[in-house]
């Protein structure tokens, strides 16, 4: 099933996986940190989203776009990515 959704999510994976063999700094925090950042992020889209529906505004949208999009992001890293995409999320190198 990984396999299945890494081939499925690979144009995401693609931006912070490499080839090349560089030198990464990881810990397995930033795994945990970046699961929990982007449960902030889908939160605050959620929040965003539910403002706007309510006040019948089309101008919250866009953060709820753009947060939604973050905490996939996030998750798709945080949860299929290698060591490498995680350590570049964070910009170790």
């Amino acid at each position: 099933m990984k396999a299945f959704l890494r081939k499925l999510c690979f144009p995401i994976l693609a931006l912070f996986e490499t080839e090349d063999e560089e030198k990464y700094v990881y810990r397995s925090s930033y795994r945990k940190i970046l699961a929990a950042v982007a449960v902030l992020f889908i939160i605050l889209s959620g929040a965003s989203l539910g403002m706007t529906l309510n006040s019948g505004l089309s101008g919250g949208f866009i953060p709820a776009i753009f947060f939604g999009g973050a905490g996939l992001v996030c998750v798709i890293v945080a949860g299929l990515g290698t060591d490498q995409a995680v350590a570049r999320i964070w910009k170790n190198r």
